[in-house]
């Protein structure tokens, strides 16, 4: 992921977790702006009331799963891209992701460079057209 290309993306990490959310905007502070939601609720809020360019969420959280979250990002937000993180990565919730169009589902524990590589994919996939716009 080069720097200056991605500044400008915010992401936001949703996880109930406040010390894995701290890893990832560890992780991804140096690339991407970061805003952090410790529910999928504060996340569904998150995302109608300000910009994001991309979201991570935990898969188990309290009241909304992630597939919730995304499922419901997805009502209003359909070409913003989803990642989901989870310790348990299955079949079934890998195919269950793929019909709520959640870009990926990454397994706990997340490398770094799985993480920055996953993110500017999805970052490249949903916006590299209107990034070779001129402005």
């Amino acid at each position: 992921m080069v720097a200056p290309r991605f500044k400008a993306y915010s992401a936001l990490i949703a996880d109930d977790d406040p010390d894995f959310r701290e890893v990832l905007r560890l992780v991804l502070a140096p690339f991407l702006r970061t805003v952090e939601a410790c529910s999928g609720e504060e996340a569904i809020d998150i995302v109608h009331h300000r910009r994001v360019d991309i979201v991570l969420v935990d898969m188990h959280m309290h009241v909304l799963t992630g597939l919730e979250t995304v499922r419901i990002v997805k009502q209003f937000q359909a070409t913003l891209p989803c990642i989901l993180i989870t310790a348990d990565a299955t079949d079934e919730l890998r195919r269950d992701a793929r019909v709520a169009e959640a870009y990926s589902v990454l397994k706990k524990p997340v490398t770094r460079q799985e993480l920055v590589a996953t993110v500017s994919t999805a970052l490249l996939a949903a916006y590299a057209e209107a990034d070779e716009q001129p402005e």
